[in-house]
């Protein structure tokens, strides 16, 4: 459970980051980030593995570069159930997956550093 809820906050400071760079991505308010970001948590556990193993030949054939199209299908699937939460297209979704998965990794690394040095 704390590890969903660091990943939780890890994908907040990228949403929240992606919508302070990306024209076209919007929240109304901090409540709707924050569910976002646990949404984004849910969806990415249950539904993106699914996803990626029906479109594993795609991501193959791509070197696996159809994961930033899956990954913007996730956050634009958030966006679509969560009222407070816009992404205006695939080109902001696709940026703000980037953005957000970045985050994700540097927040993972620090993590692992700081569980090295425990």
């Amino acid at each position: 459970m704390a590890r969903f809820i660091v990943r939780a906050i890890f994908a907040a400071i990228g949403l929240w980051l992606s919508s302070m760079l990306v024209a076209g991505v919007a929240f109304t308010d901090m409540g709707s980030l924050i569910l976002a970001a646990v949404l984004l948590g849910v969806v990415n556990a249950i539904l993106r593995p699914v996803l990626f193993i029906v479109t594993l030949p795609l991501t193959l054939l791509t070197l696996g570069l159809f994961l930033l199209v899956l990954n913007a299908a996730m956050i634009g699937l958030v966006a679509v159930m969560l009222d407070g939460f816009m992404v205006d297209g695939l080109w902001p979704g696709l940026v703000a997956a980037v953005v957000t998965g970045v985050t994700s990794w540097i927040g993972h690394m620090i993590l692992r550093e700081d569980q090295k040095g425990a």
